[in-house]
C-alpha cells in the first residue's frame, strides 16, 4: 500500500497501533496493486499481537474513518444551505400560523388589527392592560421574532449560495438554487442529475400520480418560480421549463467540477428563452 515497495510495507508501516487519525488516513488513501497477507505482515511488522489484533484495528480504524468523513460531509458549505433553506421555510409557516392567530385573538381585545406579519408586529407594540390581552400581544412578539428570524435566515442563502453555486445562483437566484440542491439532497447529487429530473424537482406527487395513470406527466416542479417559466405563456411553459432545466443541470456541474462563473451559459439561456417567447409574438401577429 503506502511507500515506494508495496510488496514490503502495508497501510500500518510506521504506525502507532493507538493513532486513529493516522489509520484512516492511511486506510483512506492508501494504494495496492494485488491482495497481500496483510494480518501476518502487520505481526511481523509488530502492529498486531494476532490477525484478531489486526482485524480489530482494521475495524476501528475504518469506522473513525466514517465517522470522519460524515462529519465533514454534515458541515459542508451545500449541506449548511440545505439547513438554511428548511429552517427559513419552517420559521415563515410557523410565523404566518401565528400571526393569524394572535390577530384572530388581539382582534378581540383591541380595535383596528389587521393581520398577517405586519398585524402582528402593530400588536407587538401596544401596552397590555389585562392578563389576556398581555397574552395576545406576547402571541403576536414571538410570531414577530420568527419572522425576523426567517429573514435574517434568506439574508444568510443570499449571501452564502453564490459562493458555493456561483452559476447556480446567477441563474436562478439563490433562493431557488438553493431549494435545487436542498430537493437533490446536495450539489454534487444534483450536479449528477440528467435535465428531465431536475426538471421535475419538488412535483413528485404530481410524478407519481402520472405513474399510476391518475394524471399528466408534470411539465414543471419548483423551478416553476423561475420567471424564465412562470412568465411564459401556458403553451410554451413546457419549452421553457426543459429549456430552463437543461442550463441548470450545466450549471449545477460547473459549479460542482469546477466551480468558476462562465457568462455563455447564461447567455445561451437567455438567448432560448427568447425564441421560445418570440412565437407568441409572431402568434400574435397572424391574429392581427
Amino acid at each position: 500500500m503506502s511507500g515506494q515497495r508495496p510488496e514490503h510495507t502495508g497501510w500500518f508501516t510506521d504506525l502507532d497501533p493507538d493513532d486513529l487519525d493516522g489509520a484512516a488516513t492511511a486506510i483512506t488513501e492508501g494504494r495496492s496493486d494485488q491482495p497481500r497477507k496483510w494480518p501476518e505482515q502487520a505481526v511481523q511488522a509488530g502492529f498486531a499481537t494476532d490477525e484478531a489484533d489486526y482485524y480489530d484495528a482494521v475495524h476501528e480504524a475504518t469506522v473513525h474513518a466514517t465517522r470522519e468523513a460524515v462529519r465533514a460531509r454534515e458541515a459542508s458549505d451545500d449541506q449548511q444551505l440545505q439547513h438554511a433553506i428548511k429552517a427559513m421555510d419552517d420559521c415563515e409557516r410557523t410565523a404566518n400560523e401565528l400571526a393569524e392567530r394572535a390577530a384572530e385573538w388581539a382582534g378581540s381585545l383591541f380595535a383596528d388589527v389587521d393581520a398577517g406579519i405586519e398585524g402582528a408586529r402593530e400588536v407587538a407594540t401596544r401596552e397590555p392592560e389585562t392578563e389576556a390581552e398581555g397574552r395576545a400581544v406576547s402571541l403576536a412578539d414571538r410570531a414577530v421574532d420568527l419572522a425576523d428570524e426567517a429573514a435574517a435566515i434568506r439574508g444568510f442563502i443570499e449571501r452564502t449560495a453564490p459562493s458555493v453555486a456561483p452559476n447556480l445562483a446567477a441563474m436562478a437566484g439563490p433562493v431557488l438554487a438553493t431549494r435545487l440542491i436542498a430537493l437533490a439532497g446536495g450539489l454534487e447529487s444534483l450536479a449528477k442529475k440528467p435535465s428531465g429530473t431536475v426538471q421535475v424537482l419538488g412535483a413528485e406527487d404530481a410524478l407519481f400520480a402520472h405513474l399510476e395513470g391518475h394524471a399528466p406527466s408534470p411539465k414543471h416542479g419548483i423551478i416553476f418560480t423561475h420567471e424564465y417559466v412562470r412568465e411564459t405563456r401556458l403553451e410554451d411553459r413546457g419549452s421553457a421549463a426543459r429549456a430552463v432545466a437543461g442550463k441548470l443541470t450545466i450549471a449545477a456541474r460547473i459549479d460542482h467540477y469546477s466551480g468558476d462563473l462562465r457568462e455563455e451559459v447564461h447567455e445561451d439561456l437567455h438567448d432560448r428563452i427568447a425564441t421560445i417567447r418570440a412565437r407568441a409574438d409572431a402568434d400574435e401577429e397572424d391574429d392581427r
